[in-house]
């Protein structure tokens, strides 16, 4: 994978949610991606699953055998991932978000402009 790719994996996880100011406080806002799994398909075939927990952790999967840990925030209309590691370009990212449901998919950018298309998928796909 890419180093870019790595990026717009962050990039794409960050478009998901609701509105809210702090991962603890308005965990309710996540509650669609606790348990479930965000699959981010990419142009060139590869793929990154994201998954997010209640207590403001987050770790990620990606095609490559590659993965990521850190934690995620709300800070009003963002969501913010800090802490990443291992560090490759940033230890902290934030974008803005749109809610979606449970099966739904949607289309986003990377911070390079590519495409890129999002899922909330069932379960904990590993």
């Amino acid at each position: 994978m890419r180093p870019g790719l790595w990026m717009s994996a962050i990039m794409a996880v960050l478009l998901f949610s609701g509105s809210g100011t702090h991962a603890r406080a308005h965990s309710s806002d996540m509650e669609a991606a606790f348990g479930n799994t965000v699959l981010s398909h990419y142009p060139d075939g590869g793929w990154v699953r994201h998954w997010f927990e209640r207590d403001g952790s987050y770790r990620a999967s990606f095609s490559d055998g590659r993965s990521i840990s850190g934690n995620w925030t709300r800070e009003g209309d963002r969501l913010c991932l800090n802490d990443i590691r291992p560090r490759f370009l940033v230890s902290r990212f934030c974008s803005k978000f749109t809610q979606v449901r449970l099966g739904e998919s949607w289309a986003a950018r990377d911070p390079l402009g590519r495409r890129v298309r999002n899922e909330l998928v069932r379960g904990r796909s590993h």
